[in-house]
């Protein structure tokens, strides 16, 4: 009868300690998996899946694997606010990842998140009115972002045109929160520094011909076309151009950064292109996600637009979850801040650093993740700060030619200003 008992007890505390590790911690992602913006959302929700398969690889967090659930925007603010409503009030998630747009994030974080104070991490929107809401005290702290603001982003574009010789720009943008705040930067810092701007033209997404934009916008004799756009719209748009005897000199924003929209326009085409993103400063964490990232996502190359940061942002959430000891979205909120904080032990991507990284935060350490795209941290709007890569497509692939520093960006902004 004793044995009887104690075997009973074992079993007991066995099938206990496998309902223990039978869980799951369930992230939202609204991502932008088809639309003009469809290949940034397919890059980035790769990367958060890779983040995410190498924290459970190390143990998972606070004994629970942490799964994603993944929707797509369509690349459609009214599409992500619905998705975005369903993972908060019916899956009662506690972040959600996403959107790569400006335009689908937005309207997530005033409609859904902020709302409900839910935590929302961009990987890739970089408009200034994301930085607004937070200074108008609407976002509550709840929103983070893993890339520069456009604030910075448009003088360091000005900058490098004007290093390459491009002083008499055209500009057709996309006619959204981040199109206009990139032009307006742009404009701001271009004509401070001497360039001249012919005209100014938005354009409407999801359009079958952009002939006429491009007629207008080669009125005044421009010497190159600035293109704030997606790769799809991108694409057609730059065909239209030349098509029209537009010069084949461009300056592009960082989504133009694709294969996808090199090749439809084609390479030949684009030989005098040049373009700015979001730098990195290379770590650890930089050598394994680019050794590891094509071969996890089946062919998505490493440096695909929203990769590095989208893998970053989903270790951050990750290492945040397991530093808050549970799901509640506020001590989640602060844990962001604590695990890229200085003081920390410093831990990098990867399942043998996120194991190093669990320990530590189970023995009450501080840890400071350095991620793929550099060291960061958040300011009170959930902001970072960091370097721009300066490229140029050469025999249709994408070259990182130079960087310029946050440090100077900075100071040219405030000259101009």
């Amino acid at each position: 009868m004793k044995t009887l008992l104690m075997s009973t007890a074992l079993l007991a505390a066995s099938a206990s300690f496998a309902a223990a590790q039978d869980c799951d911690v369930t992230i939202g992602l609204v991502l932008e998996l088809t639309g003009p913006a469809g290949a940034y959302g397919q890059a980035g929700a790769k990367a958060i899946e890779m983040a995410f398969n190498d924290i459970n690889t190390a143990g998972g967090v606070n004994g629970c694997d942490i799964k994603a659930d993944i929707r797509d925007s369509q690349s459609q603010g009214t599409v992500a606010v619905d998705q975005a409503t369903q993972l908060v009030n019916i899956a009662k998630v506690p972040v959600v990842i996403g959107g790569i747009i400006s335009s689908v994030t937005i309207p997530m974080l005033t409609s859904v998140t902020a709302p409900a104070k839910v935590v929302q991490v961009s990987p890739a929107s970089s408009s200034p009115t994301l930085t607004a809401l937070g200074e108008d005290g609407k976002t509550s702290g709840y929103f983070f972002r893993t890339i520069t603001s456009d604030a910075l982003q448009g003088t360091a574009a000005a900058k490098y045109a004007m290093d390459q010789g491009l002083t008499k720009l055209a500009i057709i943008n996309v006619n959204n929160d981040f199109g206009l705040n990139m032009m307006r930067e742009f404009t701001k810092a271009y004509e401070a520094l001497g360039g001249v701007i012919t005209s100014t033209t938005p354009y409407n997404e999801k359009q079958s011909s952009y002939a006429s934009e491009a007629t207008v916008a080669l009125k005044g004799d421009p010497e190159a076309l600035y293109l704030i756009s997606y790769p799809v719209d991108g694409a057609t748009i730059a065909r239209a151009w030349i098509s029209s005897g537009g010069p084949q000199k461009f300056l592009l924003n960082d989504g133009m950064n694709a294969q996808e929209f090199i090749q439809a326009v084609g390479p030949q085409y684009l030989e005098d292109a040049y373009g700015t993103s979001s730098g990195t400063t290379e770590t650890a964490s930089t050598e394994y996600f680019y050794k590891g990232f094509e071969a996890f996502s089946g062919g998505i190359a490493p440096d695909a637009p929203a990769a590095d940061r989208s893998y970053d942002a989903g270790a951050i959430v990750a290492l945040a979850v397991a530093e808050a000891g549970s799901e509640d979205p506020t001590a989640i909120r602060d844990a962001i801040h604590a695990v890229v904080a200085e003081g920390g032990e410093p831990i990098y991507a990867g399942p043998e650093e996120f194991k190093k990284a669990l320990d530590l935060i189970a023995a009450g350490k501080a840890i400071k993740y350095e991620g793929v795209i550099g060291p960061v941290t958040f300011d009170k709007n959930g902001d970072i700060t960091g370097p721009f890569r300066l490229w140029e497509i050469n025999n249709g692939e994408v070259e990182t030619v130079g960087q310029m520093s946050a440090e100077e960006v900075s100071a040219i902004k405030a000259d101009v200003e």
